[in-house]
């Protein structure tokens, strides 16, 4: 009896490229995300200030049906939209703090979990390099976070003209709009280098949702106590938070909450990018498909 074996047969079709190749590791990245217990709760916890800021803008043009607030001295000076109430929105405590509850949903496992079930090879058997493997992982992140920051904050702007019915709030602080942009930009880009970077120190994901989220507390918690033994606002560079509100006042021209040197909190959060960068590209390795 003849048997007959069928081998395989060579492929003459052509490899395309595409411009984006990186877009279904983002697409896949944000569907996991929003397939995790509790992760669309959390996320609408996290737009509450958005909801209370916008609210306020609303409140300011339309203070004469609201006379009740007009008693509280606090209550008028913060419905005072300026630069400093888009600082207070992006720089807040309870803003930083739901952002890093976020990045422990959609961030702890991009890269951990590569490495858990050794995904790289099979990543880089496809036609894509290593700096579309971290622009798709990274952008998981940046698309939440702009989601929090960017989209707000022109949010912000665009109701404050239509509520007031005039553009004298542009002409009175022009540079605002280039605020909004890169601030929401820098902590976007900051916080994908550290979450990046902690997703790929190990393989187990809950071991780096504590790191994502016990770096930034421990650090604020370690000021904190340092402060208070000596004083000093120096110590003030070890927080994340106190760093990211340091360059937040510089973005929106505010006073700073500690007496440092604006650029000493940027240099260090540039810092932490630079050593985030190099050791994600010595972690992150596979052997990338030749054309």
């Amino acid at each position: 009896m003849t048997i007959k074996q069928k081998g395989y047969t060579h492929w003459d079709g052509e490899l395309k490229t595409t411009q984006y190749p990186w877009t279904p590791i983002t697409k896949k990245g944000i569907k996991l995300a929003f397939k995790k217990k509790f992760f669309k709760f959390t996320f609408f916890l996290t737009l509450i200030p958005a909801i209370v800021f916008l609210v306020g803008i609303y409140i300011s043009e339309r203070l004469e049906d609201f006379a009740f607030l007009t008693q509280d001295v606090d209550a008028v000076s913060f419905l005072k939209i300026s630069p400093k109430y888009f600082n207070s929105y992006f720089t807040n405590d309870f803003l930083l703090f739901m952002i890093v509850v976020i990045l422990v949903f959609c961030g702890a496992g991009l890269i951990s979990d590569d490495l858990r079930y050794n995904s790289l090879q099979l990543y880089f058997s496809r036609p894509i390099r290593k700096k579309d493997y971290f622009l798709g992982k990274a952008s998981v992140i940046a698309f939440f976070l702009f989601i929090l920051t960017l989209v707000p904050g022109v949010i912000f702007l665009l109701m404050k003209i239509l509520f007031s019915g005039s553009m004298t709030f542009i002409w009175d602080y022009p540079w605002l709009i280039a605020s909004v942009f890169g601030y929401s930009v820098f902590i976007t880009v900051f916080f994908a280098f550290y979450t990046l970077f902690i997703s790929s120190v190990n393989k187990n994901r809950r071991y780096v949702s504590v790191l994502i989220f016990g770096v930034y507390v421990f650090s604020d918690i370690l000021y904190g106590i340092l402060h208070g033994i000596f004083n000093s606002d120096y110590f003030s560079l070890i927080s994340i938070k106190a760093n990211l509100q340091q360059v937040g006042a510089a973005f929106f021209g505010q006073n700073y909450p500690h007496q440092v040197s604006w650029m000493l909190s940027f240099l260090i959060l540039v810092l932490i990018c630079v050593v985030a960068g190099y050791v994600l590209n010595k972690k992150v390795r596979g052997v990338e498909v030749a054309k």
